[in-house]
């Protein structure tokens, strides 16, 4: 009899593992995105479904590009050699473009209009890479390099106590993300107030590059490049089967984009955080597991 009942709970466990893995399976999810005709693309930032990012076609510069999940819009910003596309709010894109002198400009385009946004002053290089309402966050450097934040009307240079150099990468609401350099690269999160290192446990450099609500993604060299995710408690590793190379740049929600490279190139991708459910049920089948052990 006691046989019968353990067998009868491993059939159940057994439903149980079944619906926890096709679960996992339709939660995290890895989707590769390439613009068409492209040699590489880079996805680098998103908002709902809309995903901005730049590629490149055999003998031309950079091309910035917005996509729905349908979609391929190119994005030009006129007259310029180059344009990159790094963020996305809503229907607002920033990012940053060279100059027929060879000089970068920061973006702002709302779908109709391209508008310049650049740190008052002799800027050698800046560009804008985050945005979230109306505060825009950026790259300046002349002289030093320095991260900025731009509210519609100020800018705010941003500098990590101390640091040799500081760079503002993404925006969420009240709180920023980047990097800083002080005898190595590390991440920050800066709330406005205070500045919080992110150093993912034994890197030696780590960068964060996108955040939306607790969730805040980057690069990190441990051995080789690889991008994690961070949770504020919590630092996890994100691997792509068969990449040999992985950069998280944006989050919006459970959605990651980022560049993946693997033996057929760079390719643009997006990512599907599991849902915590799913963790849930493999708890569950654990308790089964030690239940019918007893």
């Amino acid at each position: 009899m006691k046989v019968q009942t353990h067998l009868k709970s491993i059939a159940i466990f057994a439903v149980i593992l079944l619906f926890v893995v096709n679960h996992a399976r339709a939660d995290e999810s890895w989707i590769t995105i390439d613009y068409p005709g492209a040699v590489w693309t880079y996805a680098e930032g998103i908002s709902g479904n809309s995903i901005v990012g730049s590629y490149g076609v055999a003998g031309t510069n950079n091309h910035g590009f917005l996509y729905d999940g349908t979609n391929w819009t190119t994005l030009d910003y006129p007259g310029a050699t180059q344009t990159n596309a790094h963020a996305i709010d809503g229907s607002n894109i920033v990012g940053d473009y060279i100059d027929s002198s060879d000089k970068f400009h920061g973006f702002l385009y709302d779908g109709t209009n391209w508008t310049t946004l650049d740190y008052p002053g002799e800027i050698n290089y800046q560009g804008l890479r985050g945005i979230s309402g109306n505060n825009i966050v950026g790259i300046y450097n002349g002289p030093g390099e320095h991260g900025f934040i731009y509210n519609g009307t100020n800018y705010t240079s941003l500098n990590y106590p101390g640091a040799g150099f500081t760079d503002a990468f993404g925006i969420d609401g009240g709180n920023i993300v980047g990097e800083y350099y002080s005898g190595q690269v590390h991440g920050f999160l800066y709330d406005g107030t205070n500045w919080t290192t992110l150093d993912y446990p034994g890197a030696k450099y780590t960068q964060a590059y996108g955040i939306s609500g607790n969730n805040i993604v980057g690069i990190y060299i441990s051995g080789s490049l690889k991008a994690f995710i961070y949770d504020g408690a919590n630092w996890t590793t994100l691997d792509y089967l068969g990449a040999s190379r992985i950069e998280a740049r944006g989050i919006s929600g459970n959605l990651i984009v980022g560049m993946s490279q693997d033996v057929s190139g760079t390719h643009g991708f997006v990512y599907t955080i599991p849902e915590p459910f799913t963790i849930l049920l493999l708890g569950l089948g654990a308790l089964i597991i030690r239940k019918f052990r007893a």
